[in-house]
């Protein structure tokens, strides 16, 4: 059960890009939460991390490896930070989808001293939640600026 819920029922499995498959497996679930309101998407994301956290240590430990590249679930929490309370649309899902993928990818402090430093599924959710809040910070920015 916690590989099935770290993989994103496989996702993460797929030969090329899982953690980009990842997050775009988790944007329609982003797009229900945004009308439920902020509290909902508050304990979505609350549900996703916390589950996610203990899939993501059972499964490190099943795979034998301190950050499978297989283990998804991170992505979806990072998602879901970066979209918390985000304008409704398609237009700044996809903004909210390239900002946390670029912050994921690129890492800067401290998301890179996270995904380095800290270990178990402790250490796999940290550094994409930390990449969300980036990418949530400046997503803001910009609605604040254009919206």
């Amino acid at each position: 059960m916690a590989v099935f819920i770290a993989t994103l029922g496989g996702v993460g499995k797929l030969p090329k890009a899982p953690g980009t498959l990842g997050t775009l497996a988790t944007l329609p679930l982003c797009y229900l939460v945004l009308e439920w309101g902020l509290i909902s998407q508050l304990l979505v994301l609350l549900l996703v991390t916390v589950v996610g956290t203990w899939a993501a240590d059972v499964s490190a430990r099943v795979m034998g490896n301190k950050d499978p590249k297989q283990v998804v679930v991170d992505e979806s929490a990072g998602i879901l930070l970066t979209l918390l309370a985000a304008p409704p649309g398609w237009l700044w899902l996809g903004a909210g989808f390239l900002l946390f993928r670029l912050f994921d990818i690129w890492k800067p402090w401290p998301v890179g001293w996270l995904d380095h430093n800290l270990t178990g599924g402790v250490g796999i959710m940290a550094d994409d939640l930390a990449a969300g809040l980036y990418a949530w910070f400046l997503l803001n920015i910009v609605y604040g600026l254009v919206g």
